[in-house]
């Protein structure tokens, strides 16, 4: 199994894991990898270094601070959104139903109670989101990836 630390044309890192180099090679070549956060298919793989795990683990030393070091932190903490985006993202893909390019339409028969109450999700044009939220019909835009939308392995 290979881990290699990717990210996209909008500088968004996560990880992927492949059976082989050659795996994720062919993934990038059919148009398979995206990026987890924007769904963007312009990925590059980063510099990385093995990792070998002999047993006992020692705590880190703390090294001074430097401009580089104040960096890293800005590096942890655009992780730590991004990890706060994508579990917001599951969640919203957990609690509501998906109705496809049908959206505008389920959202006013919710709205006039033509339909019972519940989340929605879906496809919809900028016409309709501006028409829906003319209406009073409260929508948010929020593309999701690919990824997140069927189920997770």
């Amino acid at each position: 199994m290979k881990v290699f630390n990717l990210q996209c044309s909008a500088l968004h890192r996560f990880e992927g894991w492949f059976a082989s180099e050659e795996d994720y090679a062919s993934q990038v070549e059919h148009g398979l990898l995206e990026c987890p956060l924007c769904a963007d298919k312009t990925v590059q793989k980063l510099p990385s270094a093995p990792r070998i795990n002999l047993g006992a683990s020692e705590a880190p030393v703390a090294a001074p601070k430097s401009d580089g070091q104040q960096a890293l932190v800005a590096g942890d903490a655009a992780q730590a959104l991004q990890a706060a985006w994508l579990q917001m993202a599951r969640q919203i893909v957990s609690q509501t139903e998906d109705v496809g390019p049908r959206f505008a339409e389920e959202a006013r028969k919710i709205h006039y109670g033509e339909s019972e109450e519940r989340g929605i999700r879906g496809q919809a044009s900028r016409e309709e989101t501006e028409a829906l939220l003319e209406e009073g019909i409260a929508v948010l835009p929020l593309p999701l990836p690919e990824g997140l939308k069927g189920p997770l392995q």
